[in-house]
């Protein structure tokens, strides 16, 4: 089983919301167990500042006027983060071995090449790099958590 028919089966998986999955075809065993809703990442959204021109009444703008203009630099903030996302479908190790130190943890300067995690994808353990360097400021993922391919693992504020 290549790559492309793997990630055609995983797609299917999702489509159909099959949670379970094992597969024997020769001596290829693929066994794919997805994580239920508490695996979803969780996003914010800040609220919607909306601006009045001077064409509009003060009655149109009112509803809005409890809206602090303030709301909108947190926005700013997130999208200045670097977003590492996971390049396989697999579970998240934070550290080379059971029991060692993890690779990184939110504070931690990286540079781009260096190693953040592990993905064990069919018994193979991938190494995950940084594709940016700057400042962990987020594991978005717990240690021995399934991830899916695309999911965010961590935010990393760019060197300026």
């Amino acid at each position: 089983m290549n790559q492309k028919e793997l990630k055609e089966l995983i797609d299917f998986l999702i489509e159909k919301d099959i949670s379970e999955f094992e597969l024997e075809r020769g001596d290829v065993k693929v066994r794919i167990k997805r994580g239920g809703a508490a695996a979803a990442p969780i996003i914010a959204h800040a609220p919607m500042v909306m601006a009045v021109s001077p064409a509009q009444s003060i009655h149109s703008a009112a509803p809005d006027a409890h809206v602090p203009a303030a709301a909108a630099p947190p926005a700013a903030v997130e999208e200045e983060l670097h977003m590492v996302k996971s390049p396989i479908v697999g579970t998240f190790y934070e550290s080379p071995a059971p029991g060692s130190l993890p690779f990184v943890k939110p504070g931690d300067q990286v540079a781009a090449g260096q190693v953040l995690c592990i993905i064990e994808a069919m018994k193979l353990m991938n190494e995950i790099e940084s594709d940016a360097s700057g400042e962990v400021v987020k594991l978005l993922v717990s240690n021995g958590q399934p991830v899916e391919y695309g999911q965010p693992l961590f935010a990393i504020r760019p060197r300026k």
